[in-house]
């Protein structure tokens, strides 16, 4: 049996007496998960532990079977890392800079020169790759980082904030290609981000973390599924019928007025039986607002709840 992407095992850091990540457990085998909590919940923290930038005081973690404290030279050649800030070297051209990040990563030196010219037309950088990096704009900047990233053909993806700073036409361009990686089933990632929108549009599942713990870990679509359907409902005829019908669904439902509700839909009722009922009534559907939780929602929801596990 092929070993998890990410373990934490009662996983702990601490900033000299200040903890930051507390008692973390759990198997994550997700194709993209997003990872999200407030400013000062650990994202940065759990990501860099991963990488094995910190030593945890407790526990451990390990990406593909390898302990992140006692196998980084076996994990570095697994992971790629594109990080929220800038690290180029002066004076490096772009595919000066992806090649030796492709040889730290455990490529020998002519593969690692293919494969860098390779990952920099992939991004879209092929006719500027022996410009400098500092002459880039921010865009491109970002995209040299996911080049370098993905360079050595990493089986585990980290991405710190990817789209920060870009105008449109670049944060879609971002995404595209990173809903395009992880389409192509050889890599997962892990996207942190601020931001839900980018988190909603490329991962499916996500793991949130408050005050150095988790959250709520779920997968986005069964999450939405589960979730319980609100509806609000205006009607045309005979309404307290049409709504003794509907709870005889399981429907709960208030009457806001003679020609208005609201209702929620148990699991198995589906909007087309609201239909069904009114047509049998002889009650007219004139307007139905309906909804599922978004991520905001799950978020929000999780930051209420307050600390929990897997």
């Amino acid at each position: 049996m092929s070993a998890a992407i990410i373990e934490l095992d009662d996983l702990s850091v601490r900033f000299g007496r200040r903890p930051i990540l507390n008692h973390l457990r759990g198997t994550f085998n997700g194709r993209s998960i997003g990872l999200l909590g407030p400013n000062g919940a650990g994202k940065t923290t759990l990501v860099h532990t991963l990488l094995g930038f910190h030593a945890p005081c407790a526990g451990t973690a390990r990406i593909l079977g390898y302990d992140v404290g006692k196998e980084q030279r076996a994990i570095r050649g697994l992971v790629g890392y594109m990080p929220e800030n800038d690290a180029f070297i002066a004076g490096m051209s772009a595919v000066r800079l992806v090649r030796l990040m492709a040889e730290i990563s455990g490529l020998p030196p002519r593969e690692a020169l293919e494969r860098a010219h390779e990952a920099l037309f992939y991004v879209g950088l092929g006719e500027a790759r022996y410009r400098r990096v500092e002459t880039y704009s921010l865009g491109m900047k970002q995209m040299v980082k996911l080049a370098q990233a993905i360079v050595h053909g990493p089986r585990l993806l980290f991405l710190d904030e990817p789209t920060n700073g870009l105008d449109p036409p670049h944060r879609r361009r971002m995404l595209d290609l990173i809903r395009e990686i992880k389409n192509g089933g050889g890599v997962h990632i892990m996207l942190s981000s601020h931001l839900l929108r980018d988190v909603e549009e490329v991962c499916d599942e996500v793991l949130i973390l408050r005050e150095g713990e988790i959250a709520t870990y779920c997968d986005l679509e069964a999450e939405r599924q589960a979730n319980r359907k609100f509806i609000e409902v205006e009607t045309l005829g005979d309404n307290a019928v049409f709504a003794e019908e509907i709870g005889r669904l399981g429907c709960e439902y208030a009457l806001l007025d003679p020609h208005k509700l609201k209702l929620v839909l148990p699991a198995g009722v589906e909007i087309r039986h609201l239909y069904r009922i009114a047509a049998d009534r002889a009650v007219q559907i004139r307007r139905l607002d309906y909804r599922r939780d978004s991520l905001q929602d799950i978020f929000l929801r999780a930051m209420e709840v307050g600390r929990g596990g897997l």
